[in-house]
């Protein structure tokens, strides 16, 4: 299960600068004018975990692999981008693409970096680009409610759908996104949601992308991209994406020594990885043998069927059972062998939930 995140913002924000100190990549084109990005520049991202490193070291196998994310910088949204303003809709489609969205959100002053307004404002800035997910979400669920008019004489069944479809309707042209809607449990919206993918519906990390003498202590603006996070139950960053592309050619020693002279416990790549997963309620468990080393992402409460199925669908559809050694056990024990021995590898069946951190190994037959 990869998760792609789309990076977001007003032209200038700071997003392909963020982009590329989120990848460590200088492949996203950074300039002092808006619309500098074009097509969405796409990277795929290991994600950092010293759980992985860790059971390399013990195994000592032929190959490591991380679980990845893939980061989408998008090019900057403008007023009117759900009518084609700026370069329109081509770059909302591509966020329906992603599992979630990284909110790029300027906040410090500089006269040489061009801003769409006289000065940064937090909450106007956020207020236009979250309008303008909401239009393009209108706009998709007006066309969607003409086909069903037709569409439920034939079938009955649609009869739900079409009446979430009516009250999204509803509540999008009251300003209100699809993620507060009350019923988002329900099969009808479910089923709705897997089409339309609703730019509104996802999770969203808020970014406030600083200078560097507000990285330690918040300024006005970081303040308030804060407290509209908390209105909006939403993931929260606050990062120097300048600082961060300038750490990108130091090596790991050297990075880890310059985070902590600035005090700075995680890159802003480990923070919206993070954050990015606690909001899409997902987690890691390791398979670890001779060959491999290997992170693979769950959703949260998934059963061990569904695990094995991330690893191959033949695993899951054949499924018999799982070998589990808890993370921590593994690292006390030492070995695979070691915790087999000491009796500390359970076997689980099909309704066993896998928890964060499990090494396993699957038995299967088809």
């Amino acid at each position: 299960m990869a998760l792609g995140i789309g990076i977001v913002g007003l032209p200038n924000v700071g997003k392909s600068t963020t982009f590329n100190a989120l990848t460590k990549a200088q492949n996203a084109e950074a300039a002092n004018y808006p619309f500098c990005t074009i097509e969405p520049n796409k990277a795929i991202v290991t994600v950092p975990d010293p759980r992985v490193d860790r059971l390399a070291e013990l195994v000592k196998p032929e190959k490591v692999i991380y679980a990845t994310v893939e980061f989408i910088d998008i090019a900057g949204l403008v007023k009117g981008a759900s009518q084609g303003e700026g370069l329109g809709n081509q770059f909302l489609a591509n966020i329906r693409e992603t599992a979630a969205i990284v909110h790029v959100v300027r906040c410090f002053d500089d006269e040489n970096v061009v801003h769409v307004s006289a000065m940064p404002d937090p909450r106007s800035d956020i207020e236009v680009i979250n309008t303008e997910l909401m239009l393009a979400d209108l706009q998709q669920l007006e066309r969607k409610l003409d086909k069903l008019a037709r569409d439920v004489k034939g079938d009955k069944r649609l009869a739900a759908v079409q009446e979430v479809a009516q009250a999204l309707q509803e509540q999008l042209g009251r300003g209100i996104p699809v993620a507060a809607y009350p019923e988002r449990e329900s099969e009808a919206f479910k089923a709705l949601n897997k089409e339309m993918r609703f730019l509104t519906g996802k999770k969203v990390i808020y970014v406030a992308n600083v200078d560097e003498n507000h990285l330690a202590e918040d300024n006005e603006y970081v303040r308030e991209v804060r407290q509209i996070a908390d209105e909006h139950n939403a993931e929260f960053v606050k990062l120097c994406a300048k600082l961060e592309q300038d750490m990108a050619g130091l090596s790991d020693v050297e990075r880890l020594e310059f985070l902590e002279s600035m005090n700075i416990h995680e890159t802003g790549l480990e923070q919206v990885i993070h954050k990015g997963y606690h909001a899409l309620g997902l987690i890691s468990f390791f398979t670890a043998g001779p060959k491999e080393v290997r992170a693979w992402t769950v959703r949260h409460a998934a059963k061990a069927p569904e695990a094995a199925g991330v690893i191959h669908t033949d695993f899951e559809r054949g499924f018999i059972r799982a070998e589990v050694i808890p993370y921590a056990t593994y690292i006390r024990l030492g070995s695979e062998a070691a915790a087999k021995s000491a009796g500390e590898m359970r076997v689980e069946g099909r309704d066993y939930t896998v928890q964060d951190g499990d090494v396993m190994h699957f038995r299967f037959n088809v």
